[in-house]
């Protein structure tokens, strides 16, 4: 219901009105970074006790059982205390030992923080963490993960590169730790980390080639297109219409930085019309996507169809400050042989990805999988 009040003018109350959106959002930002902060501090935290724990328990210092009289002892100080369990300490210690290669060299902390510090034993509880081996942005979305999330991560995974993964994905794409584990169970890097792409010999610039091989995966999961069995074949144009009939949770599978154009989107070349699939503008990129479905198998000649569609984008539609359009086929299976074969003399950005089909997934994982509009409210947030 909208408040009223009678002493103001119009054009006041509408003043009045934008003040308060954008206090709001100042409130709502305010308290967003306030959590960030929490959680970097809490990381912090369990990285330095696990830093003390694993030089006391493995050094000898300490013998079997230790662990879980301290963790009775630190509740019985702090009745309440919540985190700090026998298992918890150990996965702290285990944060620490995972971690350490990477976060060898701290900054020394500023003066005015010197007396919210404490001492135990050779070691201080709350130091600053920095590294060199991560980007100042691989940095933040670390810290903007919770543990139990990096404890799911440390405990499935085993390199860096498979780690830094899964943590972008719970920064960006605001995963629960249900949808984590789905995720590592299903080994989601190994499925997406080969991509069968062009990027590299046409896109010169290093941030976008590399931005570009991010924004796409090698298989896609269509859970919402209705089949009995996911062997079964369907047709491109039935394909489509499920797909833009669930054009929401097409992008969810596909990339939050997509931005739906249109399917069989009219391109005039001369006397000839050309019809794109489907057809995205991705953010991050800055470029037009063009998406051709496929019902079966990969063949050459679909990476000279695509490339035309692509030259006539850029020469039609691309506008002048935006970076040359990008095209994928998805199609049902591919031999990488034969698109390595179909793409060694093109010159416009193109990649191939599968797709899998499957009306219902097992009941253990499907309950795992956040709802969809529940996540959407989130990223509106």
């Amino acid at each position: 219901m909208e408040i009223v009040c009678s002493s103001h003018s119009k054009s006041e109350y509408s003043d009045i009105l934008i003040a308060v959106k954008d206090i709001k959002k100042a409130i709502i930002d305010s308290r967003y970074q306030l959590a960030k902060l929490v959680n970097k501090q809490v990381l912090t935290l369990y990285y330095n006790i696990g830093e003390y724990i694993s030089f006391r328990s493995r050094k000898g210092h300490w013998g079997t059982g230790a662990i879980k009289t301290i963790s009775a002892l630190l509740r019985q100080e702090l009745p309440g205390l919540k985190g700090f369990s026998e298992t918890s300490i150990k996965d702290m210690r285990i944060f620490f030992e995972q971690w350490q290669s990477v976060f060898a060299n701290r900054q020394s902390v500023t003066a005015d923080l010197e007396s919210s510090l404490f001492p135990i034993g050779e070691y201080v509880i709350n130091r600053q963490l920095t590294t060199a081996d991560l980007t100042t942005e691989q940095l933040d979305m670390f810290f903007n993960v919770a543990f139990t999330h990096h404890r799911e991560i440390l405990r499935k995974t085993s390199t860096f590169n498979e780690r830094l993964f899964y943590i972008q994905k719970c920064a960006t794409e605001f995963w629960q730790v249900t949808k984590l584990k789905y995720a590592l169970n299903e080994n989601l890097f190994d499925k997406e980390k080969i991509q069968i792409t062009n990027f590299t010999t046409v896109i010169p610039e290093e941030k976008l080639r590399i931005r570009a091989l991010e924004a796409f995966k090698n298989n896609y999961l269509f859970d919402f297109v209705d089949l009995e069995d996911d062997n079964d074949v369907i047709d491109e144009k039935v394909l489509e219409t499920q797909i833009v009939k669930n054009i929401k949770n097409f992008i969810m599978a596909f990339g939050q930085d997509f931005a739906f154009m249109g399917n069989q989107y009219r391109l005039t070349v001369g006397d000839e019309d050309l019809f794109v699939d489907l057809l995205f503008y991705h953010r991050g990129l800055r470029c037009l996507v063009a998406v051709e479905l496929k019902s079966g198998k990969f063949k050459g000649a679909y990476a000279g169809q695509l490339n035309t569609y692509l030259s006539a984008l850029d020469d039609l539609v691309r506008r002048q400050d935006e970076n040359p359009s990008i095209g994928l086929i998805l199609c049902k299976e591919k031999s990488d042989k034969m698109v390595e074969y179909a793409f060694r003399n093109t010159s416009t950005p193109m990649g191939v990805a599968t797709y899998t089909l499957t009306s219902k997934l097992p009941r253990k994982y499907s309950e795992a999988l956040p709802n969809p509009d529940d996540l959407a409210k989130l990223l509106q947030e």
